[in-house]
């Protein structure tokens, strides 16, 4: 019996390349706060995923398992998974450290109960938490740290091609670091305001021991809020630089996870 071969063998081994390379690409689009959102649809991730594999198929040399259902094929897929998670994960503890400053912003102005769901996570978050991070990935797309993100993400293929060790203590230490350099951020976006707020609880409560007959509920509340409000605006800019630090950080950190 004759065999018929129509010459698709190149073309399915293409294929299998191509999803091959989508899944490094996929666990980081989808670990990532921006590309990641539950406001973002499905469909709009595997498009960005295959459009970006595309260059990658065709700048790099990446080599897909001979056998991708077999036990090196799917240690490879894991570690794939791994390293792509790890890229976007950094990105997801960047945009955690404005959380924590709103979070301790709407404490001290008494509006910690203040809380709505966010649309881009599909959680509750403090009132202005929602805030900073809109300004904050405002910041992220001006100073055109996504683009440098995507580039690291596809160069990734050329330090650390697909079956290269990556996974060792000294990455994870680096991200262990991160976390908590993004929380000392979070908390340096709120010291003005908090600063401020603490004075005006300091005064509220000399004033309350002055004169006992005065209602601290309604008098404190209220200069809380004005006193937060205006810390804010007067604040503005080191926010914004603080914020556009935190961004650069981001993407730095993440060039150092994947550096050889």
């Amino acid at each position: 019996m004759i065999g018929l071969d129509f010459g698709f063998g190149a073309l399915e081994a293409e294929f299998w390349r191509f999803l091959f390379v989508m899944t490094r690409i996929g666990a980081a689009l989808f670990a990532a706060p921006l590309f990641g959102a539950s406001a973002v649809a499905p469909q709009v991730r595997v498009i960005v995923t295959g459009a970006l594999a595309v260059f990658v198929c065709c700048w790099t040399q990446v080599a897909a398992p001979p056998a991708m259902m077999s036990l090196t094929g799917l240690v490879m897929l894991a570690g794939e998974v791994v390293i792509g998670l790890a890229i976007g994960f950094v990105m997801q503890l960047a945009f955690a450290a404005p959380m924590i400053g709103a979070e301790m912003i709407g404490a001290g102005m008494g509006m910690a109960i203040a809380a709505s769901v966010d649309p881009i996570n599909g959680a509750h978050s403090a009132m202005f938490g929602q805030y900073f991070n809109v300004v904050l990935t405002v910041l992220f797309f001006a100073i055109g740290a996504h683009l440098d993100w995507i580039s690291l993400l596809v160069e990734s293929y050329r330090t650390f091609p697909p079956g290269a060790a990556w996974l060792a203590p000294d990455r994870l230490h680096l991200i262990d670091q991160f976390a908590g350099d993004m929380f000392l951020a979070g908390l340096s976006i709120a010291l003005p305001v908090v600063v401020l707020l603490l004075v005006v609880h300091i005064v509220t409560g000399v004033i309350g021991r002055s004169a006992p007959a005065l209602n601290l509920f309604a008098l404190g509340l209220p200069a809380g809020v004005l006193a937060g409000l205006a810390a804010l605006i007067a604040s503005a800019p080191l926010i914004s630089e603080r914020l556009a630090q935190v961004a650069h950080t981001a993407v730095a950190q993440s060039a150092a996870i994947m550096a050889r």
